[in-house]
Parts: C-alpha cells; sequence; structure tokens
C-alpha cells in the first residue's frame, strides 16, 4: 500500500513538472535589460549589439531614420526589450524579434565600445530607400519613412475611431512617429472630425532583474499636449473643433509588452 502511494506521489509529481516544463517552452523568451549598446563595424554597414548577463544580443543594423528601429547612440546607454528567436546569430549575437530600443537620455561616457570588422560577419544590405537626403521630415511626411506615402483608404470616414502612438522610453515625437501620426490626421480632416480627445500616458518597464524602471513623472503631459500642438497646426486648427487633452500613468506592467504603456491615444469624433 505504502509502495502504490509513492508510485502515485511520484506520478503525480512528474506530471506537474513536465506541465511546467512544457509551459515554459510555450512561453517566449524576453528579455527586457539596460546595458551600453556596442557598434561592430562590417565592410558593408556597422551593426550594433548589447551584453546581458554574459551573453551578445544583436539589436540592428546602422541605417538612416527611414528604418524601424531606430540604432542607439554611442554614449548613451540602451533599454532592449525583445524575445529571443530561434535563428542563427547575426555579427556575432542572439536575435531579438521583435525588438524595441529605447536611447537613454543621460551621457554615459563608459558607452564607447566599437569592436573591429572580422571577416565572418560581414553582412548583405539593401538601404531601405533610394539613396539621397532624407530631407528633414515632419511629424506628418511620409507615414513609409522616406518612400512615398500611399493615398488614404477609400473606407468611408464616419464613426468614432481610436488611435494610438506608441513611444520610446522617456521619448517624444521623431522621426518614426509620421506613420502614426499621418492616419490620424487623415481621417480626421476627412470625417470633418467635431472633437478630438487626446490622452498621454506615462509607461514604465519591467526589466528581467526585477527593477521596474520609471518614465519621467511629466512625460504624458508633455506627449499628450505636443500631439495635440501638431495637431492644431494643420488643417485642424480651426475653432469648430474642440480639443480635450489629459494625461496619466499607464497601469502596472507585467514584462509582457510593456512598450505599450508609453503611448498617447487619439480619439477622433467626427461630425
Amino acid at each position: 500500500m505504502a509502495a502504490a502511494r509513492g508510485t502515485q506521489r511520484a506520478a503525480v509529481l512528474y506530471g506537474a513538472l513536465l506541465f511546467s516544463a512544457l509551459t515554459l517552452a510555450a512561453e517566449p523568451a524576453r528579455r527586457s535589460f539596460v546595458s551600453c549598446p556596442m557598434v561592430r563595424d562590417t565592410a558593408s554597414v556597422p551593426c550594433w549589439l548589447a551584453e546581458y548577463e554574459g551573453e551578445t544580443y544583436f539589436l540592428t543594423l546602422q541605417t538612416d531614420v527611414s528604418s524601424p528601429i531606430t540604432p542607439p547612440w554611442l554614449g548613451h546607454r540602451v533599454l532592449v526589450e525583445g524575445e529571443v528567436v530561434d535563428e542563427p546569430r547575426v555579427c556575432g549575437g542572439v536575435v531579438l524579434k521583435p525588438v524595441r530600443l529605447s536611447v537613454l537620455p543621460e551621457l554615459d561616457p563608459a558607452c564607447n565600445r566599437i569592436l573591429p570588422a572580422e571577416e565572418r560577419y560581414n553582412l548583405t544590405f539593401e538601404p531601405p530607400r533610394p539613396p539621397g537626403p532624407s530631407k528633414g521630415r515632419l511629424a506628418f511626411d511620409n507615414a513609409g519613412g522616406g518612400r512615398p506615402r500611399p493615398a488614404p483608404a477609400a473606407a468611408p470616414a464616419t464613426g468614432v475611431r481610436e488611435f494610438v502612438v506608441p513611444y520610446d522610453f522617456d521619448g517624444m515625437v521623431g522621426f518614426s512617429h509620421p506613420r502614426y501620426l499621418r492616419p490620424v490626421l487623415d481621417y480626421a480632416v476627412a470625417s470633418k472630425a467635431r472633437r478630438v480627445e487626446i490622452v498621454g500616458y506615462r509607461g514604465a518597464a519591467l526589466l528581467s532583474n526585477g527593477q521596474v524602471l520609471q518614465e519621467n513623472p511629466a512625460i504624458g503631459r508633455r506627449r499628450a499636449e505636443q500631439v495635440a500642438m501638431l495637431l492644431k497646426s494643420t488643417e485642424l486648427s480651426s475653432p469648430d473643433v474642440e480639443f480635450t487633452v489629459r494625461w496619466q500613468d499607464a497601469p502596472p506592467v507585467t514584462g509582457n509588452d510593456d512598450y505599450q504603456s508609453r503611448r498617447v491615444v487619439v480619439t477622433i469624433h467626427p461630425r
């Protein structure tokens, strides 16, 4: 009898361990950390890497502002948020996909490491846009990041619609934001907006080491007011369009898609 009970307990324990292992295997291997970026030279285009807990991670290639991922900077630490994928290493680093990079504003002179070129790390590289200057794109120019912006969709512009504008950590509007702000303006104009609601959120990031990184306390307000200012400087400057602007902290982060806590939500109310 005792032997049977022991066998039963062992079977239950084995089942629990197996379930736990399968659950962990099914979950993506997320990484969220702050590190000094380092740049590796290659024969084609430099690549950016970062180290965390003894491992090297590939961040992105050094491209221009048309890239969906803005490269980090030497002299500043970077917040890296991504998921490990089962792909060949790039430039010697584990690939994170998707990955989000936020350059932290504080200067850090220790972040100055440049790695020499090695033949085994040579990369093929296709430029994301035709050669030539980027012409200083503005907040509503070129939703395609340097390529001609497609015409607005022909769907009828009716009904209340919500748009989400994401941000880097402690970031404001930058070169990547036309792809998010242009649709807001297009819909507001096409629907003859009566009211525009803007809510700016202050977010945070739960790092892999358990530390919570909080954004600047005033960042939600600054984001909301900046988006309102940009929209008011367009065809929406009419006094017939009512703007309501507010800000708040996002809900507590969980370590899963924390970048979504850093945002502005714009709601368009048509006439």
